[in-house]
């Protein structure tokens, strides 16, 4: 717990820095990347990490966001302080009856409806023409009004302070849920459901409310990202952002707050690295994925954290075994 909390305010503390000393606007582009993605992964890591259920139709609250943002700044003129929270209410308004749905299944069976879920969010964008344009998408969508006279480079501090303060308030509901009673309950049922249902905790409940946590901060990553790129179309429903997503919780660990952010930075710096690869690139991220769930199957920080342990236990052993040496030697004294 130490540790995690520690971990979290550096990083946010470093970031902060970091946006007013960087000049370059490719720089800040990736970090404002890396944010993004790592609000993404602690999204995703409510439902997989602390629930134990795998969503791969997590993209259907981005989507959600991101067209609620859009819509709401280009045919209504809110502004973006707005349209984000707005956002984030409203993915977690889906989440609460996707989820009333979904979370009454498992294993299997929950995996297929949720990604049903998604890609039938995916037709309904790319054929309700009237409300979000159809397969041309959301363009132009407004930016703020503080931006009108803003150099390039401010445009994207701008932008990378707003991706840090979601990325700050993703992180706070994370923490607070993790070392609270309904995120050991939750846990507890991850752990293993009929136990936990033997001593009172009603499972449905707290799987609901991380899911609809997790909806809330995938919307809120969708309006930001509405804003930022300044055009929704239906591919934010589709599997790539899942794919992701998942590479983000699995390879910096899931059940852990650190580990999204871990996996944040190393996907969003392996994917600008391999670029030049093209087609090429999901197919490494499939192999990293596999040497992943083969060798490291709870992540970098799990691997790390089980390190941690084991040294402890060494030095705590260690530590007895010294202790009682002069015990010993008393005894043989007399």
């Amino acid at each position: 717990m130490k540790f995690e909390r520690n971990f979290i305010l550096a990083f946010i503390g470093l970031a902060a820095v970091l946006g007013m000393l960087i000049p370059d606007q490719y720089l800040m582009h990736i970090g404002i990347l890396i944010l993004f993605y790592a609000t993404l992964g602690i999204s995703l890591n409510m439902v997989v990490g602390y629930v134990g259920e795998f969503s791969l139709g997590h993209t259907a609250f981005l989507g959600i966001g991101a067209y609620t943002a859009a819509i709401l700044a280009s045919r209504l003129g809110v502004p973006m302080w707005l349209t984000v929270p707005l956002a984030g209410l409203i993915s977690a308004v889906f989440g609460y009856f996707i989820g009333a749905v979904t979370l009454r299944l498992q294993g299997p069976f929950f995996v297929i409806v949720t990604l049903a879920f998604a890609e039938v969010l995916r037709l309904v964008a790319d054929n309700w023409v009237w409300l979000t344009n159809g397969p041309m998408g959301i363009a132009g969508i407004p930016q703020p009004a503080m931006m009108s006279n803003a150099s390039n480079l401010g445009a994207k501090q701008f932008y990378f302070y707003i991706a840090l303060a979601i990325f700050a308030f993703a992180m706070f509901v994370a923490y607070r849920f993790v070392y609270s009673n309904a995120g050991r309950a939750a846990v507890a049922v991850r752990e293993n459901r009929y136990v936990a249902q033997s001593i009172g905790i009603r499972p449905f409940t707290y799987a609901m409310l991380a899911f609809i946590l997790g909806a809330l901060l995938a919307g809120l990553a969708g309006g930001f990202y509405a804003h930022y790129i300044s055009f929704v179309g239906s591919e934010v429903f589709k599997f790539s952002f899942m794919i992701t997503m998942i590479i983000v919780v699995l390879m910096g660990g899931k059940g852990t707050l650190v580990g999204p952010v871990v996996g944040a930075v190393l996907v969003t710096l392996l994917e600008e690295y391999l670029r030049e690869a093209k087609e090429l690139r999901m197919t490494v991220f499939g192999l990293i994925v596999m040497l992943i769930v083969l060798f490291l199957p709870n992540g970098l920080m799990g691997f790390l954290h089980k390190r941690r342990e084991q040294y402890v236990g060494s030095e705590g052993s260690a530590g007895s075994a010294g202790a009682s040496a002069p015990l010993v030697k008393g005894v043989g004294q007399v």
